[in-house]
């Protein structure tokens, strides 16, 4: 279907691809991962045309028809819900807009405009009839509720939905041209977890071939049947899903390393050999052969290091009370919106927290609640009385960071004990390396402000974390250094996060806002699902009894008032 085949590109900063060769194939869907600035956003823009490579082929069929889905969803909030659909197929659109306009100028036109109009609304009328244009008012109308939109829904403006919502339309828009290939670009960014588990089985229900470019590793996990790893400008595929690449890559890591080492070790042998004869009488022909022989050696290059060797430590946190935040009786608004309603919850020492609910459910305004930032309507959400010391990163923190700094200085300046070098492997960790760290912070793009605001928060000794999107704008090697770092981390932690793998790695209890509840789940990410899912089928079987019950009692009720419409007729008799 599509094949990149020796690929380079090379800009004037740099060579970001040098030889990047893979495939798709009808059925396939492939995760395409890396680094940030492996060149992978590069591979999808060479994939549709927008860059040509530096070297290299494209091989597709010249029919090849692209859809591509990034995280900028582009949609109008002006516009209603079919009006946005129908933004697809332009050409039939605007005949469709002249269609009801014509009527209207028809209202107030004298005899003659009024046969002019007349003229022009049936040659546009046959003409939205050659673009098909019922037969894609009736795509349009398909497309609806497959992604989960209701009927009423598309007379609802844009504006009206959520990000989640509007990313459903942005992906309706991209199928109703009816893709051969799909690309996704961070489709997941800034989406619940609701939303994103619709989206797995809405892609996984597809026949499409895709590309996905992620940092999410569950939705890799669960979608993808290759995956194509981009590392220091070279690809390689690997079948199966996300775990299946790890364990694969690091099982060809320690053949390759074997085998290099192998062979450096006769190399060293052989050397030695050359060295000790190369001016011997009798065997200085036998080691200029050997020598020789060396030269041809075809060398195997040793394994590429691991980018995530480092195991950065957060500072050992001071012992805090059995109590670190109590939160009784809340209650909280946010407009006409009720968040919490006479919430209860004892957050204890030791506890790795992650709360879980839809946009717009509480989760960032929980937080704040929590560190005094906003003031509760009713009831209490306060820090326990003994020794909590709290280090709190919002999703905006980067607003926080002196702008005048250099990105070095910032870190330094927390940290002056630690040596240059120590200091530069830390921002590396961070995607800051070279000359970069010495840029100055009002420089750097958000996505590069809020790593530094959280390289620099790592640095901060405390005993209670407080985690608002602690992942967004981290590639994968960077959210692994983060799981580990909390992991081995012996102070409490609050997490708010859409990324279900790093609530799955780093927390032991989950809370759900729900029906302005908190309700705690004392387990894990999976032992959440599993009770979850346990909850719903009692919920199912309880509805079903209680339909079997109200049908039970409309047939006996049905039967008396039978029974006694025949006692009343006999008696009348």
């Amino acid at each position: 279907m599509l094949r990149l085949e020796n690929i380079s590109k090379v800009y004037p900063t740099g060579e970001v691809l040098r030889d990047v060769t893979w495939e798709v194939k009808p059925g396939n869907r492939i995760g395409l991962v890396g680094v940030n600035g492996a060149g992978k956003s590069t591979q999808l823009k060479i994939i549709m045309g927008e860059i040509e490579p530096s070297s290299g082929n494209v091989i597709r069929p010249g029919e090849l028809h692209i859809g591509y889905l990034n995280q900028e969803f582009e949609v109008d909030p002006r516009r209603t819900v079919r009006e946005e659909f129908w933004t697809v197929f332009e050409e039939a659109n605007a005949v469709q807009h002249k269609l009801a306009d014509i009527p209207v100028q028809m209202e107030s036109a004298d005899p003659d405009e009024l046969e002019k109009l007349i003229k022009v609304l049936d040659r546009e009328q046959r003409k939205f009839e050659a673009l098909d244009g019922y037969g894609l008012e009736s795509k349009i109308e398909k497309i609806l509720p497959e992604m989960g939109f209701q009927n009423d829904d598309g007379e609802r403006l844009v504006s009206s939905f959520s990000g989640g919502w509007q990313m459903r339309m942005g992906l309706g828009k991209v199928m109703l041209k009816a893709p051969d290939l799909l690309l996704l670009d961070e489709p997941t960014n800034h989406l619940d977890l609701e939303t994103i588990e619709w989206l797995e089985g809405y892609l996984k229900s597809l026949t499409t071939p895709m590309v996905i470019v992620s940092h999410d590793r569950e939705f890799l996990d669960r979608l993808c049947t290759q995956i194509v790893e981009t590392e220091r400008g070279v690809s390689t595929t690997y079948l199966g899903n996300y775990s299946t690449y790890l364990a694969q890559k690091e099982e060809s890591k320690l053949s390759q390393q074997a085998t290099f080492e192998r062979q450096q070790k006769e190399i060293a042998k052989q050397q030695t050999f050359v060295d000790r004869f190369r001016a011997s009488a009798t065997r200085s022909t036998q080691a200029k052969s050997r020598e020789k022989q060396l030269e041809k050696i075809e060398l195997v290059e040793a394994p590429i290091s691991d980018v995530r060797t480092l195991q950065f430590k957060f500072s050992p946190a001071p012992r805090s009370g059995r109590e670190v935040v109590q939160i009784s009786e809340l209650t909280h608004t946010y407009g006409d919106n009720i968040l919490f309603l006479g919430a209860d919850l004892l957050i204890e020492r030791g506890d790795r927290i992650a709360f879980v609910g839809p946009n717009g459910a509480g989760k960032s305004t929980l937080l704040r609640l929590i560190m005094g930032l906003e003031a509760p309507l009713e009831g209490d959400a306060k820090l326990g009385e003994h020794n909590v010391i709290p280090s709190y990163f919002e999703q905006n923190q980067a607003e926080a960071l002196d702008l005048h700094k250099t990105v070095m200085a910032t870190i330094h300046d927390e940290v002056p004990t630690w040596k240059n070098e120590e200091v530069r492997t830390l921002l590396g960790r961070f995607l800051f390396s070279g000359d970069m760290v010495y840029k100055p912070v009002e420089a750097l793009s958000g996505g590069e402000k809020a790593r530094l605001a959280l390289a620099k928060m790592l640095l901060m000794p405390a005993n209670l974390l407080v985690l608002d999107e602690p992942t967004n704008h981290l590639d994968i090697p960077a959210k692994e250094m983060l799981e580990s770092a909390l992991k081995d981390y012996d102070g409490t932690v609050l997490i708010v996060s859409h990324d279900r793998f790093f609530i799955s790695q780093v927390a032991n209890k989950i809370v759900e806002i729900r029906d302005g509840e908190l309700r705690l789940y004392r387990g894990d990410y999976h032992y959440y699902l599993d009770k979850v899912a346990e909850e719903k089928e009692r919920a199912r079987l309880e509805k079903l009894e209680a339909e079997r019950e109200a049908k039970t009692t409309a047939r006996r009720q049905k039967q008396k008032a039978k029974q006694k419409a025949k006692a009343a007729s006999k008696k009348k008799k």
